[in-house]
């Protein structure tokens, strides 16, 4: 079900429902570039594990309205807006690859509302101290986040065009970025399933511009506006280790900095392979139990 959420400076955001709609409520917080329209476990699916699933496009991507100049940390203020327009006062937040970040700025900045926090695939900080950021880093993640860190305009100049050619055939980011690739996540994304979500996702994500894409990566190249050491709530950090495009050195380093944070690092699965683990991730997320050892199924 779709819904037109404003927020108090007069936005309109564009949100998908899904789901039991009694059930515990979970934002999940797509990847970049993304949509709402993402890959998520089936609605009867989440119906049997009692999730209300709550998935948004951000600032700029599909039919949202742009927030210039945004950082990670202002997430939180909408994620907030359009929990209160749905009337969830608590939720467990879930974000993948570039959601990651996100779903952890809603857990420090939103401690009284925020149950459970789960990030797949992450990246760390720019400012990590001790993590060698680009380590282990597919080269055009490298190109773009150092064009990022440069500022939004250089970066349009390249994202732009390639956004344009995306827009006409949504297939063509996944062929551009075959070459890199790693044998996980080529075995994820020939499925013929996973392939038509991910098409359809950034279809509506580039619908109407590159802005929310160009606005993500310059995010996360620059202050995030929190600290992961300040996040209270349990954390989930789960990440394949054969990853290239959120190299696993990212959520060592958040492992190591979040108090109490539980680090899911899986041998022989690289970035695609989040899409797999989603179900038993959202399980943990409803529940009120620690981590179960061997209960991850991939």
């Amino acid at each position: 079900m779709r819904e037109d959420v404003k927020v108090p400076d007069g936005r309109q955001l564009t949100v998908e429902i899904s789901g039991d709609p009694h059930g515990t409520p979970v934002f999940l917080l797509h990847g970049t570039p993304g949509s709402r329209l993402g890959p998520a476990p089936r609605g009867l699916m989440l119906y049997h594990q009692g999730v209300r699933l709550i998935a948004y496009d951000r600032p700029g991507y599909g039919s949202s309205d742009r927030l210039p100049h945004r950082n990670v940390a202002d997430v939180a203020q909408d994620v907030a807006a359009i929990a209160d327009a749905l009337g969830a006062d608590r939720f467990a937040v879930l974000g993948r690859s570039g959601g990651g970040p996100h779903a952890l700025a809603c857990a420090a900045l939103l401690p009284e509302r925020v149950t459970r926090a789960a990030a797949l695939v992450s990246l760390a900080p720019p400012t990590a101290d001790g993590l060698d950021w680009f380590a282990g880093m597919s080269p055009s993640n490298v190109a773009e986040y150092t064009t990022a860190a440069a500022g939004p305009e250089r970066l349009a100049a390249s994202l732009v065009p390639r956004s344009d050619a995306i827009r006409a055939d949504p297939d063509q980011l996944l062929v551009q970025l075959r070459w890199e690739l790693t044998e996980p996540d080529r075995r994820v994304v020939s499925d013929a399933g996973i392939r038509s979500m991910l098409v359809r996702n950034y279809r509506e994500a580039l619908r109407t511009s590159a802005d929310g894409w160009i606005d993500d990566a310059v995010a996360f190249c620059n202050p995030w506006g929190f600290d992961p050491a300040d996040i209270k709530v349990p954390v989930l950090l789960w990440h394949g280790e054969e990853d290239v495009f959120s190299p696993v050195g990212h959520t060592r380093w958040l492992a190591d900095r979040i108090p109490g944070a539980t680090a899911l690092l899986q041998p022989e699965a690289a970035h695609f392979t989040a899409l797999r683990v989603l179900p038993d991730i959202l399980t943990w997320l409803v529940g009120d139990r620690p981590w179960a050892a061997g209960s991850l199924t991939a």
